[in-house]
């Protein structure tokens, strides 16, 4: 008789976007004329960016003539992506990436659900608490957490490492020495950044101890402070000891497109054995390749039109972060984030739970977020607002908060 993957019955309950999205319509069933405003999923409302949609349009019609029709791409994604990703990603902040150190993806997600297959069971993994789910899920997925532990909200063979108010919601390196580490800057859910000089410590950590850090860059574009890292491969050794995660998602909308990439540089060894060739080798098995469509929109974001347009968005979703966090700071709560990334971490108010906020504010306001619980144990008591809804909802989300 066939046998189940028995780690999939040890996570509790379903995935957080997905308890939300049941309580959202439940609440919606019973209210259909209230007006929900949802700025708890971090998906953006903006269309594709004009030079997108051409490029978009013109592979299209390349698909459509014989001479210029493409089938599977090439293992690792088209060389004019990867070449405009090394050049205006890296090159251009000083860092030296080879075009067959960057692996064109559907999704940093997806990437990051999938880095583990490459790594053995019996290592250990560090994250940030609150973390995004799918780097934990993903590992209990596999294996690799232990049980869970539903009084404490965590698992037996994790290391959390607290991201708290002390901190600036930023980790400190762990005690216990890991052998993966999850980091993720600017913060998803906190909003929370580090400096160069801070991310060197977590650099010079991992190539002493021989840890692998799984750097989840993904909201880079919203950085505006300066000394605040947009690649960790501005460390000096990164590419000895870390793996970065990038996408398309939030710097250019492709929420719903789908494209991104994972770099891992050859110089990123486990003895003599390169991660590079272990992934390459599993990219190729696993994994047809982005359609060849998505990818010449995906470099048409590197034109000089697609870098003004998806650059105006990026200001549109931060002016709204700015109005919640200002909106939210002059009612009264405890805010952080906001500033770095579209992302917006609050405490609740008196004593109430994550997730007896988020029904207070869905019932109330009629205004959805995301429980900070569901992001780790020290979510516990917090709650995240995103910026990638309209401006007009944004403003008036913040309204409706107000007179709470």
């Amino acid at each position: 008789m066939f046998k189940i993957n028995a780690n999939y019955l040890k996570l509790p309950g379903s995935y957080l976007f997905s308890d939300i999205a049941k309580r959202v319509k439940a609440f919606t069933e019973e209210n259909p004329d209230k007006k929900i405003i949802r700025l708890g999923i971090g998906d953006v409302t903006l269309p594709l960016a004009p030079a997108v949609i051409e490029a978009l349009h013109r592979a299209t019609d390349e698909m459509g003539v014989k001479e210029t029709f493409k089938g599977y791409s090439p293992d690792l994604g088209y060389e004019f992506l990867r070449t405009a990703i090394a050049e205006n990603d890296y090159k251009t902040r000083g860092v030296t990436i080879a075009v067959d150190e960057i692996f064109i993806s559907d999704g940093a997600k997806s990437d990051s659900g999938n880095i583990g297959d490459i790594f053995d069971i019996d290592n250990k993994i560090a994250v940030c608490d609150p973390v995004y789910p799918v780097y934990v899920d993903s590992n209990a997925m596999a294996g690799r957490t232990g049980e869970y532990l539903p009084a404490l909200g965590k698992w037996s063979n994790v290391i959390y490492m607290p991201c708290t108010e002390e901190t600036d919601f930023a980790p400190e390196l762990p005690g216990e020495e890991p052998d993966i580490i999850y980091l993720c800057f600017p913060n998803n859910p906190t909003g929370s950044t580090i400096k160069k000089a801070e991310l060197q410590k977590w650099v010079d950590y991992a190539n002493k101890t021989g840890a692998v850090i799984i750097y989840d860059a993904a909201y880079e574009a919203y950085i505006s402070e300066e000394d605040v890292p947009h690649s960790i491969y501005e460390c000096e050794g990164a590419k000895t000891c870390a793996i970065e995660l990038r996408s398309f998602s939030k710097n250019a909308g492709f929420t719903g497109t789908r494209l991104a990439f994972t770099v891992i540089p050859k110089e990123l060894k486990s003895g003599e054995v390169m991660l590079n060739s272990l992934w390459a080798r599993r990219h190729g098995t696993k994994f047809n390749g982005a359609p060849y469509i998505v990818q010449k929109a995906g470099a048409a974001v590197y034109t000089q039109e697609g870098r003004k347009q998806t650059g105006e968005q990026i200001a549109y979703y931060m002016n709204n972060a700015k109005i919640i966090r200002e909106g939210l700071t002059a009612a009264g709560y405890d805010v952080s984030g906001g500033v770095n990334a579209p992302y917006i971490w609050l405490k609740t108010p008196g004593k109430m739970t994550s997730w007896e906020f988020f029904d207070y504010l869905l019932r109330e306001a009629n205004v959805v977020g995301t429980p900070g619980s569901g992001f780790g144990p020290h979510g516990e008591g917090y709650f995240r607002l995103t910026a990638f809804g309209t401006y007009e909802n944004t403003l008036e989300a913040i309204e409706r908060i107000k007179k709470l």
